[in-house]
């Protein structure tokens, strides 16, 4: 994480997403912005919450992990986005794991500034509660589509999120043929069935596994296949 000195590109993107008005004047000068690079974590489960983010750029995965060290993939989400919300309200530690898929951009208040200035803030207020309650209805959809889908859509819907941001053109994701069991943890199946389905995208020019590296070779194929992307 990097503290962005730079409170003009701050206020450009509070006026690009239109939320000027969710911060009162006592909050705005404790707004930071923060830049996370690919890969970095943004916020681990279990971990004190310290600071409320808005996401403003980028994209981000989140997950969760058992005792037993498993993974589950509970979505990918694009601006404009809360982290760190449920946290706030429910004084609690950190629920999820957050991770930087692409280069990402936060706008970033810590909590105790929210406290003295934010708790009885109408407009922030209704901001948080509004997320939260997304949320919630995104978060049922997802995990019945992890149930109810096979793997070879949830597979291609993942693929498809790690690998491509419409917010950065110039993003061109690849998934780590070393990371495939974090992969088929995340999406909920076993690393043997997740090598057959890889085998068959291969097999359909799908996709590409080369140099320890796994390739989209149709990303349209692969949008066919996931129908829409069931993490985002």
């Amino acid at each position: 994480m990097k503290e962005m000195k730079d409170r003009e590109q701050l206020n450009q993107y509070l006026h690009a997403h239109q939320i000027e008005s969710v911060f009162n004047e006592q909050l705005i000068p404790h707004l930071s912005l923060y830049s996370f690079n690919q890969g970095e974590l943004i916020c681990s489960q279990g971990e004190p919450s310290e600071y409320l983010y808005v996401l403003v750029k980028g994209k981000i995965k989140i997950y969760t992990t058992s005792t037993e060290g498993k993974s589950l993939i509970l979505s990918f989400k694009k601006p404009l986005e809360l982290i760190g919300d449920i946290e706030y309200v429910q004084g609690i530690d950190i629920i999820n794991t957050v991770e930087a898929v692409s280069s990402v951009c936060m706008i970033g208040v810590h909590q105790r500034w929210l406290k003295k200035y934010g708790s009885d803030y109408v407009p922030l207020l209704q901001f948080v509660l509004k997320t939260i309650t997304q949320k919630f209805y995104l978060k049922s959809n997802s995990l019945s589509f992890n149930l109810m889908y096979p793997v070879e859509v949830r597979l291609a819907s993942y693929l498809l999120s790690v690998s491509f941001d419409e917010s950065d053109s110039q993003f061109k994701g690849q998934l780590e043929a070393a990371s495939l069991r974090d992969a088929a943890n995340l999406i909920g199946t076993s690393y043997r069935h997740l090598n057959r389905v890889i085998q068959q995208f291969c097999a359909e020019g799908l996709i590409e596994r080369n140099k320890g590296f796994i390739l989209v070779k149709n990303r349209e194929g692969l949008s066919t296949l996931a129908n829409h992307n069931i993490y985002e």
